[in-house]
């Protein structure tokens, strides 16, 4: 009989096109999940893994082995989700992703009565991207994330991933006191032409919504400063560098020198919550989806 965990070793590399990948993911190292490889090709007396230049490829008989082996571990899945459901408890390990604003402005809120009220269940939250978060929680990687998209720029969920609406969330250009819009009542993309932008790398919603938007009002934005993280944003604001675009949630009080002024058309950014289908009765996800409806009220926005 085939070995379950020598399986899910296989099952990874397949899905992660590595061996460092799928240690990564597993929480192994790469020496632990080669082992496991060699003692399944031992087992099954089958070549399994083949060098291809600097990195590995699988076999067609590994490839076969990866499509039964992802049925056995669904199946795995289903009796886990089975007896938890039965017990009704929320218990076990629950992953939480969000992306860096809402892990500020929305998680301190929604965690202490996850961890207080549910003592079997283990918390652990990381911070991503939402891009990076739809592919973690339809790889099974996390459980719940919370991500964020915008009207001009929808975030693709795969058919497995269900979604709860959490609220919008505003957002203002923010410049520094001394700017020419800075005693604005508000102002419109075309008002931000020849602006050097302070926003998130290339590849990001943000950005993404940032180039989009000011070209939809024929203007190529310079994004002369790219800056991942909100809080270095405002600091540059502060000492009069350059312009940006800076959503509620989670950005607290401006310090002096940096003014918030309206953008017209107003953008806004919607918040969701993602889990895989299969899990929604699992009583972990459904409680951790109930406190973070409950946070959104007590949300830290500007």
């Amino acid at each position: 009989m085939m070995d379950l965990g020598r399986l899910r070793a296989l099952h990874a590399v397949a899905v992660y096109g590595s061996v460092g990948g799928a240690a990564d993911a597993l929480g192994y190292t790469p020496s632990a999940v080669s082992q496991q490889l060699a003692k399944l090709e031992r087992e099954t007396r089958t070549t399994l893994l083949e060098k291809r230049g600097r990195g590995i490829v699988l076999t067609d008989a590994a490839q076969e082995l990866v499509a039964t082996a992802s049925k056995v571990l669904e199946l795995v899945e289903d009796a886990e989700l089975r007896l938890e459901e039965h017990r009704g408890q929320a218990i076990g390990e629950l992953v939480v992703a969000a992306f860096a604003t809402a892990a500020r402005g929305l998680l301190p809120a929604a965690l202490p009565g996850l961890i207080d009220g549910h003592p079997a269940l283990d918390v652990r939250v990381v911070e991503m991207d939402p891009f990076d978060a739809v592919t973690a929680v339809h790889r099974g990687e996390i459980h719940v994330a919370v991500v964020h998209d915008w009207h001009n720029t929808p975030l693709a969920l795969p058919e497995e991933l269900s979604r709860l609406k959490l609220g919008t969330d505003p957002a203002d250009i923010l410049v520094p006191a001394t700017h020419r819009l800075a005693g604005k009542e508000f102002v419109r993309a075309t008002d931000l032409v020849g602006e050097r932008w302070i926003c998130q790398p290339a590849g990001t919603i943000c950005h993404d919504w940032l180039v989009r938007t000011m070209r939809k009002a024929g203007v190529e934005p310079e994004v002369a400063y790219s800056v991942a993280e909100y809080q270095t944003q405002v600091a540059m604001l502060a000492r009069g560098i350059g312009i940006g675009l800076l959503p509620r949630l989670g950005r607290g009080p401006l310090p002096p020198g940096v003014v918030a002024v309206p953008l017209q058309p107003a953008p806004s950014r919607r918040i969701y919550a993602l889990w895989r289908t299969a899990t929604a009765r699992r009583p972990a996800v459904a409680v951790t989806l109930a406190a973070l409806q409950a946070a959104w009220a007590e949300r830290d926005t500007a």
